[in-house]
């Protein structure tokens, strides 16, 4: 058998990785004790039984059923320390994986209610990444991610709270949740504000809905990034649209499958994008949920797709290079790419 390099130590950047759905199993068990909180039986059948829930939202009810396991979840997270805890851990999980740089995704109205208030729960988030950073090496920022399940005014109120915060660590604004509820349009307001502020645009689209979300947010919000976008792989010329404007798409494929959206690991379209030329930041989505973390889609990449060690590292130099790391940042990591591939596999 060919010897192959270790996934986990290849330095990569980590694009895609929501807040709630960063925590551990473990933690999430231990809060839901301590604050008395009864978590949905499937839920706790899963994470105590080691294996991931399983889920399917292709339709509305699945969804519902997925957002209702993240609720519950999210329920847990009550004071500052939680966020603090959540932060840390997520930063550790990287490190092992082999990321140097990861950009975290949070809807911080999500937890205002606990912590004092809108700009209450900013500060104490960004502060949570901060000392997290400090804590581990690992390069953090945050991306403020509106939901288009709530009013496009909630959103303009995020993105100017986003703005605010570019000194302490904001770099992106995304558009998270049902993609197939809230058209792309109806958020271009709030998306031109954190542009006018220096924001990457990084919304959702081509995950539970067709090419046509992924030009939306291409038309309609400006994005600089597309969170997901696999089913851009359905037109050749929405392909050639991304590639030649090297717009990275935040693939994750184990949420992909999980989801529904394709069958199986083999049929998530790699391949297709990454031979169009489309650059791609592979990303764990929401590990609680799914059960497998960064590192885990190379090696999916490699066990289903065939991809080479040379490959895989061309895909973490394609998530280091979309990434809003500092360019100093970028370089040592390339280096790091340079090097994994220069060693002798084990």
């Amino acid at each position: 058998m060919e010897r192959v390099r270790d996934v986990s130590e290849l330095p990569k950047a980590h694009l895609h990785l929501h807040f709630t759905g960063s925590m551990r199993p473990a933690t999430l068990l231990e809060l839901a004790d301590k604050y008395g909180v009864r978590l949905p039986e499937a839920l706790t059948d899963a994470l105590t039984g080691g294996e991931p829930p399983r889920l399917r939202a292709t339709d509305e009810r699945g969804w519902f059923r997925f957002q209702r396991l993240y609720d519950a979840a999210r329920s847990c997270i009550r004071e500052p320390e939680d966020i603090q805890r959540l932060v840390r851990e997520a930063a550790e999980e990287d490190i092992r994986d082999g990321s140097g740089w990861l950009e975290i995704q949070v809807d911080p109205t999500s937890y205002a209610p606990r912590l004092g208030g809108l700009i209450a729960a900013m500060e104490v988030i960004l502060d949570a990444v901060d000392a997290a950073g400090r804590e581990t090496g690992l390069g953090m920022r945050v991306l403020v991610a509106a939901n288009r399940m709530k009013h496009p005014l909630d959103a303009r109120t995020l993105a100017r709270l986003a703005v605010r915060y570019t000194d302490r660590g904001v770099v992106g604004f995304g558009l998270s949740n049902d993609e197939r509820r809230g058209m792309a349009r109806d958020f271009d307001r709030a998306f031109h504000i954190a542009r006018e502020g220096g924001l990457l645009s990084a919304p959702h689209g081509g995950e539970l809905t067709g090419p046509a979300s992924v030009r939306d947010c291409l038309d309609d919000l400006h994005a600089a990034r597309i969170g997901h976008g696999v089913r851009a792989a359905e037109d050749p010329r929405l392909l050639q649209r991304l590639a030649d404007r090297q717009i990275t798409c935040e693939v994750c494929p184990t949420s992909n499958v999980a989801l529904g959206v394709y069958e199986n690991p083999e049929d998530v379209p790699l391949r297709t994008l990454f031979e169009a030329g489309v650059p791609m930041a592979l990303g764990a989505d929401d590990p609680l949920l799914f059960g497998a973390r960064l590192a885990a889609q190379y090696e999916l990449a490699r066990r289903h797709h065939g991809f080479t060690d040379r490959e895989l590292a061309e895909l973490a130099r394609q998530s280091i290079r979309g990434s809003a790391a500092p360019e100093d940042v970028k370089t040592k990591l390339l280096e790091g790419v340079d090097d994994w591939l220069a060693a002798d596999p084990a």
